[in-house]
């Protein structure tokens, strides 16, 4: 067997230390095995220990965090490689697509609820809320080939997922404006964010091309969410969107 060749009892090696940190081993055994086999193509060498330990991936959009304080959005695709490092820790790696020459453009943080409130109150402005990207069925784990005519299958665990994702909060930076056509990452890191309502993008327009090449049903992706409660969101998270309010700048000029 090659080195990139990764066995059942390796993949359950790794994941027996990873989730121990977890409250629902259960789903991140079966979003470790899976995501790492058709996503992420994990690689054995010990040196690359740290790359082992990425067991999800997510897709959603990300906003620029300047242009949201005008009131107006500016969005990116972002393909999540994510490991959990603790039960209130994720860090995750950013890049432009799920192909093997994607573009590594940010990194992103993300941390329980509680964790968040314990931040200092000016730390708090640097973070964004996920509820209305987990609600709006934006925010999904996209399909693995091992699920694509069981979908249903998976949307059970990734619906799990999201009862999780819905209470964390990320702080989030870019490097590379591929949407901007730019060859290189240029300029200083670009701190991001999240939509957080309906009045700012219609979101399954946006979503419609990756719903359509992904074959996702962003309608029942809701429907399957609507149970999730929301935890509710502290005031200086999401700060650039509730400032634009304030001020009634851009979208919220009327």
């Amino acid at each position: 067997m090659s080195q990139n060749q990764v066995t059942a009892p390796a993949i359950s090696t790794v994941a027996a230390r990873l989730l121990k940190f977890s409250p629902s081993a259960w789903l991140k055994s079966w979003l470790l095995y899976l995501g790492i086999q058709t996503h992420v193509g994990t690689t054995t060498q010990p040196e690359m220990k740290p790359l082992h330990n990425i067991c999800e991936y997510l897709h959603a959009l990300h906003i620029y965090t300047d242009e949201a304080r005008r009131g107006e959005v500016r969005t990116v695709s972002a393909h999540h490689f994510c490991s959990h490092v603790r039960k209130d820790l994720r860090q995750c790696l950013i890049y432009d697509s799920c192909k093997p020459d994607a573009r590594l453009i940010g990194v992103e943080f993300m941390i329980p609820k509680e964790k968040y409130e314990q931040l200092d109150p000016e730390e708090q402005k640097y973070w964004h809320s996920h509820e209305f990207e987990v609600k709006s069925g934006m925010l999904v784990l996209p399909y693995p080939e091992s699920h694509r005519h069981r979908k249903d299958a998976w949307d059970e665990l990734e619906t799990k997922a999201m009862e999780e994702v819905v209470g964390l909060y990320g702080k989030l930076y870019h490097f590379w404006e591929v949407d901007k056509g730019h060859d290189l990452p240029l300029g200083p890191p670009k701190l991001m964010g999240s939509l957080t309502g309906w009045e700012q993008l219609n979101v399954d327009k946006a979503m419609a091309p990756r719903n359509q090449e992904q074959g996702i049903d962003q309608a029942k992706k809701r429907e399957l969410r609507e149970h999730i409660p929301l935890p509710g969101i502290p005031p200086n998270a999401d700060n650039w969107w509730k400032d634009a309010q304030l001020n009634r700048r851009g979208l919220y000029a009327a």
